[in-house]
């Protein structure tokens, strides 16, 4: 595997391992903003992959992203997606950050957190059938 692709994925899987730790030290909106950004590092590398002659663009929108590595993504990673993609927005740029760490408590957090692992699960053996 290209040493560009193995970056994508070694600092997707670091942003995951931050989101688990905010998730222990009680930093809920920061676990948001690191699932979003190790989905984003991960369909980089997949894009990376795939196109190795280009560099991934520089966007933070995930469906743009899953749309330019060609996913068919199942129709719950698809709501999973644009739903972190929204709330991504929010936890970087809170309005009234009480009431936001009210939304995204630890409950909230931790389903966020598990559905990444699934999405980034999915993302990990669509990449290895591309081998």
């Amino acid at each position: 595997m290209d040493p560009t692709v193995k970056n994508w994925i070694a600092t997707s899987n670091y942003d995951l391992r931050t989101a688990e730790a905010m998730l222990k030290a009680g930093r809920y909106l920061y676990v948001v903003f690191m699932c979003h950004l190790s989905v984003e590092k991960m369909l980089k590398g997949i894009i990376a992959h795939q196109q190795p002659e280009t560099i991934p663009p520089k966007t933070h929108q995930l469906i743009f992203l899953a749309q330019k590595a060609q996913l068919e993504l199942p129709e719950e990673f698809k709501d999973f997606i644009q739903h972190i993609d929204n709330v991504s927005v929010v936890t970087r740029y809170p309005d009234d950050l009480r009431k936001l760490a009210k939304e995204f408590n630890r409950a909230a957090a931790q389903r966020i957190l598990s559905e990444t692992r699934a999405l980034l699960q999915w993302l990990r053996q669509c990449l290895k059938s591309e081998e």
